[in-house]
């Protein structure tokens, strides 16, 4: 049983830890999206802190009001700020900016959004795995999710095989088993040892008929 449980367990450890490699790391970037951590309560209570929001590109033209967008404070900064799209509008020059404010915060955010900082608009949200986004920069992150990912692999193949050998090894007892039970010799009626005089724990096979030396009670 307890075995069984901590296979169990290891399982149910590599998928999470798999889960959340594909989430923060896989996912995205396949998809061309980007990962973010949210560091601070303005979009409470759909965001808390360290939830992980991963963004997609959109053309600027295609946001509408109620949509959360994650945009650069200045064009070329990499800090950005994750807030829903509250009021539209357009530059002199006709281009579209975005009137975003926090659902945790009362007022509009000072300075309407131009479309070179936007970043693109949320694609999904997972509670906590935002955390992830503050270790180290993004180099030692990539370091760090690579070596996950072979550990994972590795792990994964070791269970696997782990299996496999006591597959085998089930099969091959059940084999020999089976061959020792098919030519275990058969006694005939009357052919095996006498049953025990009462209060004898052993006793002599029966003595064939003519030979001498051989007591009743077992003994020479």
């Amino acid at each position: 049983m307890g075995r069984a449980t901590g296979r169990v367990l290891a399982c149910v450890v590599l998928l999470v830890a798999g889960g959340a490699l594909l989430l923060v790391v896989v996912v995205p970037r396949l998809a061309g999206a980007t990962p973010y951590g949210v560091a601070t309560g303005s979009m409470r209570p759909a965001f808390d802190v360290g939830t992980l929001v991963v963004v997609r590109p959109v053309d600027v033209d295609e946001i509408t009001t109620g949509q959360v967008v994650t945009y650069q404070l200045r064009s070329g900064d990499p800090t950005v700020v994750t807030h829903r799209v509250v009021g539209l509008g357009t530059t002199v020059d006709g281009e579209r900016t975005l009137l975003t404010r926090g659902d945790a915060n009362e007022v509009a955010d000072p300075e309407p959004v131009q479309a070179v900082q936007v970043r693109g608009t949320l694609w999904y949200a997972v509670p906590q795995l935002g955390r992830l986004m503050g270790l180290g920069t993004p180099e030692q992150r990539r370091f760090l999710t690579t070596g996950v990912a072979v550990l994972l692999v590795g792990y994964a193949s070791w269970l696997v095989a782990g299996e496999v050998r006591e597959r085998r090894g089930r099969r091959s007892s059940g084999a020999t088993a089976e061959a020792a039970s098919t030519t275990a010799p058969t006694l005939a009626p009357g052919s095996g040892p006498s049953a025990p005089p009462d209060g004898l724990a052993t006793w002599w096979p029966a003595a064939p008929p003519g030979a001498g030396g051989a007591r009743k009670d077992g003994r020479r």
